[in-house]
């Protein structure tokens, strides 16, 4: 039987670090990982061509601008790279009857309600990084119908850099730290994304559509960091504040909880709360510093 060839983006991020971990070529499915220097999404125009020497059969989109605070100056770089690339890979997709998902973000919400948010809540960023991921999205939905939308929120991994490492390091070298406390979301564990994602092409079904997936569970970023202080035995004191004593160029929105009804009642999946994973991946990262 013939491998399918499964073509992901955004190799050397977070998600595709973590793809690239768990998901090895095998009998079944030959995976071929693209970073920057490979899949250029700065140039949209060169995208068709360089998928064309692949013939991928599925393509895991994860490769995106994801500086939010110098996309409100970058606004040029974050659209070619989050929206016109993305219309160029749909495009790419729908000619050669190759599947697409696409990892998408809360931020294509305002984030001014406190509820988790289903898939048909109305969009409507408020920051340059939100409104270039909105309008990939937008370009999928018309050239691409068929393909997967995984809207997902506060990702964060043992590769690469995110919240965790950033509040470890400042707990490692600080007495006392401030951390944003009424910005409410749930932090995803991006290797648990990623077994979403093998498990949605390996197993199935093919459901077209968009999806909403993080962990489970409810926290502000002081909780976050409070409990990776209190995982990592740090003695760091964690003070909360509000968004207003620490401005950034980019508005953030103050909810970003995603309801995850319709990804575990399609694919058949269980989703893990939050503080299990932030464990996991804190062991896991342990493991590596020895």
């Amino acid at each position: 039987m013939k491998s399918i060839k499964i073509l992901v983006t955004g190799s050397s991020g977070q998600l595709g670090s973590e793809l690239r971990d768990i998901w090895q070529s095998d009998d079944i499915a030959e995976l071929v990982f693209l970073d920057r220097q490979d899949l250029d999404l700065s140039h949209p125009e060169l995208v068709q061509s360089v998928l064309g020497v692949y013939h991928p059969d599925y393509i895991v989109h994860c490769a995106a601008f994801t500086a939010v605070d110098l996309a409100e100056t970058e606004v040029d770089l974050a659209n070619r790279v989050n929206h016109l690339s993305t219309l160029e890979i749909s495009k790419y997709a729908k000619s050669r009857g190759c599947r697409l998902i696409y990892i998408s973000t809360d931020y294509v919400f305002p984030g001014n309600v406190d509820q988790a948010l289903d898939e048909n809540y109305p969009t409507d960023p408020i920051n340059v990084y939100g409104r270039t991921k909105r309008r990939g999205e937008e370009a999928i939905e018309q050239h691409c119908p068929d393909a997967i939308i995984i809207r997902t929120s506060w990702v964060y991994s043992t590769f690469g850099k995110n919240f965790v490492k950033t509040m470890m390091n400042l707990m490692n070298s600080r007495q006392e730290i401030n951390v944003v406390s009424d910005q409410i979301g749930s932090p995803t564990y991006a290797r648990d994304l990623a077994e979403l994602i093998e498990h949605i092409v390996v197993s199935g079904p093919w459901v077209p559509g968009t999806y909403h997936y993080s962990n489970e569970g409810r926290a502000s970023w002081y909780d976050f960091a409070v409990k990776i202080r209190d995982i990592s035995g740090l003695q760091c004191k964690v003070h909360p504040i509000p968004s207003s004593s620490f401005p950034t160029p980019a508005k953030r929105p103050h909810f970003s909880l995603l309801d995850k009804g319709k990804v575990r009642t399609t694919f058949g999946i269980d989703v893990p709360q939050w503080q299990g994973s932030l464990e996991r991946m804190m062991a896991k990262l342990s493991e590596r510093s020895k």
